[in-house]
């Protein structure tokens, strides 16, 4: 029974001592050194004290940022990445929920750091570390108080808080432990057979939870994780090259990444047929027409797509692509992982029958244990089972509507937020992407609902009558989800996890 992810550490040091753990554009890391440079930076926070407490570590997405993560899963302390590209303002909101023990950070980005509310300590990398990452001797002291110190840890301890702005632009700490990520891991490791021999292209960023696969997958089976440059997912020849040279053969990648693969259709300048063995995917719909350029090219590849918030520690549901889809057909999220359980249930908070929809709702260790210092937020979203009256048991309101196919698979239908009632119908606004996003000159499209003038806005990027999508989605949707108003836009605006930025785009509706 392991309480730390860092015991995953030590095992895989052990093993495999000399072999690359993770590699950026300048530098990579072995298990062996991550293990030494993460206990010295760990020993340094339980020197000063630090125990269960919020460390913020501040660095350019890298190599460092995960040797920081580290140190502080070692001294029993919790992170949280803050971005170097983030606004000064979402900076400010997050150090005024986090409050910081101590900011992890080099001396150039402290000064950077300055400019932002806050007083308190740093922990500068350099100073920590030996310039090889090592020391000619040891410190008994420290490392048995360190040793001590997570002793003391249990598996419910805090291992990270992730920042997400949900639909209200307001960054709330989503709150995770060590079991959480654990449980996950396991499954994710035993289902896809991720061992030593395989190696990890991370897309995400650290602060958005699609990176929790990569970084603990790697560090529990000894695999590697090279760290894509992000001006590649904006050149996707470069992209595919770029795995080709590195040997990547597992990817966990947002849609929206994937999407842009299939449209510019790369796969015709670089074949991936004997490097690239799984495409996994999460964070919002994968359309089956960009996925179908995939499979066409890479039919040998395993596809899975995974679903979940970030309150539920990344993933809570899977499907691993078994059969054929229609352009137009929607991906099933599939079915709930493993010691999870999945409740969909009606306005009635009553389980759904036939293919009645409803808000899906998780129960499980996979569960986050709130927002950091937000218990008005936390009681809205994690509320008592209503199915269960005899026990304390909480449930997650994912605000997610899906329904079951008749496979018993769960197909998402759309946010609860994107939900609405137009001429008297009760309309999910996914559905009508899920039609539009078939279309062959499609790549992608975003549903929004005009409340004032009660209007459905479709936004695309094509140069594309109105007229021409209503006629080809006519037999997808009823006349009454046909989109009231087309607004071409040049790019698609992305925000920084990957996803389309919605709240972008409601800027478009006058």
């Amino acid at each position: 029974m392991k309480a730390n992810v860092t015991y995953w550490l030590d095992e895989t040091a052990k093993r495999f001592p000399d072999k690359t753990a993770y590699a950026d554009e300048k530098k990579e890391i072995t298990f062996g050194e991550l293990r030494f440079q993460a206990r010295m930076i760990a020993c340094e926070l339980t020197a000063r004290g630090l125990f269960k407490k919020p460390v913020a570590v501040f660095l350019e997405k890298g190599v460092d940022v995960l040797v920081s993560f580290m140190g502080a899963a070692y001294s029993c302390n919790f992170y949280s990445p803050i971005d170097v590209d983030m606004p000064g303002s979402r900076v400010n909101k997050i150090l005024e929920v986090l409050a910081p023990c101590v900011v992890i950070t080099t001396a150039a980005l402290r000064e950077v750091f300055s400019a932002y509310d806050y007083r308190g300590d740093f922990l500068l990398l350099e100073e920590v570390l030996a310039p090889d990452g090592r020391q000619e001797t040891e410190e008994p002291e420290r490392e048995a108080a360190l040793e001590a110190a997570r002793r003391r840890g249990v598996d419910t301890d805090l291992l990270y808080v992730l920042f997400t702005s949900g639909s209200t632009g307001v960054p709330k700490g989503v709150t995770i432990n060590h079991r959480s990520v654990i449980d996950y891991i396991d499954w994710v490791t035993e289902t896809f057979g991720i061992t030593e021999k395989d190696s990890f292209g991370n897309q995400a960023p650290f602060y958005f939870d699609n990176s929790i696969l990569d970084i603990y997958s790697t560090l529990k089976t000894g695999a590697t994780t090279y760290i894509i440059p992000k001006t590649l997912f904006a050149q996707p020849v470069l992209l595919l090259e770029y795995l080709k040279e590195k040997r990547i053969n597992t990817i966990f990648w947002v849609p929206s990444a994937l999407i842009v693969v299939a449209k510019l259709k790369a796969f015709r300048n670089v074949d991936l047929s004997d490097t690239l063995k799984r495409v996994l995917f999460c964070g919002e719909v994968m359309p089956n027409k960009q996925l179908n350029v995939w499979r066409k090219f890479l039919p040998a590849v395993q596809y899975a797509n995974l679903y979940g918030p970030t309150e539920i520690t990344d993933a809570c549901t899977y499907y691993i692509v078994d059969r054929e889809f229609s352009d137009e057909e929607p991906l099933p999220i599939g079915f709930p992982m493993p010691n999870t359980d999945i409740l969909v249930l009606n306005d009635k908070d009553e389980p759904v029958t036939g293919e009645e929809s409803g808000e899906l709702c998780v129960r499980g260790t996979s569960l986050s244990m709130g927002y950091y210092k937000n218990p008005e937020k936390t009681r809205e979203a994690f509320v008592q089972n209503p199915l269960n009256q005899a026990v304390p048991e909480l449930i997650y309101r994912t605000g997610d509507i899906v329904k079951y196919n008749e496979r018993g698979e769960i197909i998402y239908l759309s946010r609860k937020d994107f939900q609405i009632k137009h001429m008297g119908h009760r309309i999910e606004l996914g559905e009508i992407e899920t039609a539009v996003s078939s279309l062959e000159e499609i790549s992608l499209c975003c549903c929004l609902y005009d409340e004032k003038r009660q209007k459905i806005v479709l936004f695309i990027e094509e140069e594309l009558e109105k007229a021409y999508i209503n006629e080809k989605i006519s037999r997808l949707v009823p006349e009454y989800m046909l989109p009231n108003k087309l607004i071409r836009v040049e790019k698609m605006p992305i925000n920084a996890n990957g996803k389309i930025d919605r709240v972008k785009l409601k800027e478009y509706i006058k």
